[in-house]
Order: structure tokens, then sequence, then C-alpha cells
């Protein structure tokens, strides 16, 4: 079951509200939908609890039933139909148009003038045209219809609600969208579905910390990675000092570092310094490493 399923069964279980919310999320289903025209509603789903729900709000918003409804007992999407002429009449008419009268679909405000209307028209919408990514992936939610001016309109009330949406355009479809998983969480508890707005969250959080331990993995394997090669070139110019017979003249000190260096070639310089008899300092000892290494280049000369 994907996220974006699993978002909309829980958005199918909330409470249908009243007649204004119950029109308002109408609304959006049909502007959303797959057809709303003069001739014909049509809205394809496979969540039956989707369907389920189609029933109903469009029972309590015009006191109307689908002329054709799916058998649930089939898999797959589903089709719920409103082809009678009076029944399209009427639901025209409950959003202000005139049946015949208009040329393109645009959204009336005036259905829409409580903020309860509002929420429920955005969530009708992502019921029927939206889908979300899942957070463990990507963070994405989109609302696409085919048509301009409700897509343009959305967009404006979305921004009027306080969200910052982006829009795009698809195969002949018009998409707003979010990518900010902050934006995602916001909208998501708008329309009301707080439990998947927390799961977001909490994906959200473990990726962060996946990638706050793989940063500092990294950071440390380069540290390690670099001592061991600091060590290396440190053993191969004590090496070349010995090879040039200069190893016996080196003063004590040197010496002393050398042979230590020789003997724990895994020790950091801390490490190496803390060992050191007498113990000496972290930068002592890497001055007396550079100096071995000068000496190195210099009798290989």
């Amino acid at each position: 079951m994907s996220f974006s399923y699993k978002t909309k069964l829980e958005l199918c279980k909330l409470p249908t509200g009243g007649e204004c919310c119950a029109v308002a999320e109408c609304y959006g289903m049909l502007l959303y939908g797959n057809t709303f025209s003069e001739r014909e509603i049509k809205i394809i789903t496979e969540n039956t609890s989707l369907g389920e729900r189609l029933i109903t709000q469009f029972q309590n918003a015009f006191v109307i039933s689908f002329d054709m409804l799916p058998d649930m007992e089939k898999p797959g999407k589903k089709a719920y139909i409103i082809n009678d002429a009076d029944k399209l009449r009427r639901i025209f008419e409950a959003y202000g148009f005139t049946p015949g009268n208009h040329l393109a679909h645009h959204i009336n405000l005036g259905v829409l003038e409580e903020d309860c209307c509002r929420r429920s028209f955005i969530r009708g919408a992502f019921l029927a045209g939206g889908a979300i990514t899942d957070p463990v992936k990507s963070y994405h939610l989109e609302l696409v219809t085919d048509h301009f001016n409700v897509s343009r309109e959305t967009y404006s009330l979305l921004l009027e609600m306080g969200f910052s949406p982006k829009e795009t355009e698809r195969s002949g479809n018009f998409i707003t969208y979010f990518k900010q998983s902050s934006a995602i969480e916001d909208f998501l508890t708008l329309i009301g579905a707080p439990i998947s707005a927390m799961e977001l969250m909490s994906a959200k959080i473990e990726k962060d910390m996946r990638n706050t331990v793989n940063r500092k993995v990294n950071c440390d394997t380069a540290n390690v990675t670099k001592m061991v090669d600091a060590a290396g070139n440190q053993i191969e110019a004590i090496t070349k000092i010995q090879a040039a017979g200069g190893f016996a003249s080196l003063p004590e000190k040197l010496r002393q570092t050398a042979e230590l260096r020789i003997d724990n070639p895994e020790l950091s310089l801390k490490e190496l310094a803390e060992i050191s008899t007498p113990p000496v300092t972290k930068s002592c000892l890497n001055h007396r490493l550079r100096k071995l290494m000068e000496l190195a280049n210099m009798a290989s000369r």
C-alpha cells in the first residue's frame, strides 16, 4: 500500500461535516476528478474507501445518488458516474453555473467563504487528483487537474491560506505541487491527515539522523585515511635514512621518535606522543617527524 493510498484512507475516515463542507469537498473532487461536464460526471479511483465517501458526500451535498456504481468485488480502478440531466443541472446550479452558459470551469469562491469549506475543498481536490510520494524516498505532493483556470485559482487560494506552492504542466494537465517537507506536513495537517503528517516528520528525522551518521563516518574515514597516509610517508622517510646509513647519527630524541614510529605504524600522532618517554605534546612529536622527513629528502639527493 502506497503512502498516498494510506493518506487518502486516513482522510476518508474523517467525519463528513456539515452540508456546506460536503458541497465544498465534492467541489474539489469534481474539479480534480476525471470528468465534470454537462453530459457526465465521472470520478475514477481504486480506493474503495474513497468510493464510499463519494457516495456519502454527494448524498449529503445534493441529496442525489450516482447513476452508475462499480462492481465492488472486482479489483482495480472503479468509475462512479452521474449522467442524469436533472442531477447534473442541480449540481451545476449548486456551484453557481448555468448549464450551457459557461466555457471553462472556474472556482466559485462564494462556495468557499468559510475556512472549514476551503479546507474541505482542498481535501476533495487531494482525494480526487492528489498524490504524495513515500517520504522515505523523497518529498513531493501534487494536485493535478486538466482545468487551467482551476489550477491557477487553487494556487491563489493556497497562497491566501499561507502556503507557497509551485506550478507546472505535464501531459496537458496542470499541477500545483510542494517539495518542502515542512509545507507538506502543514498541508496534510490542514486537510485532516495528522497521522500521515507525523509519519512524514518521523521519516524526515530518521533521514536527517542517517545523513548525520553518514557524514560523521565519512569524516572519520577520511581522517583515518589521512593518518594512515601520513604514517606511511613517515615510515618511508625513516627507512630512507636507515638505508643511507644516517640513522645512528641522528640526535637521540629524533632516533627515539623514529623507532617509536617504526614500532607503532597504526598509532595517531596523539597516541604516539602519549607513549613517548617521556611523554611529549602532539605538536612536539609532529615537529620531530617533519624534521625526519626533511633529513630523508636530503639523504635521497
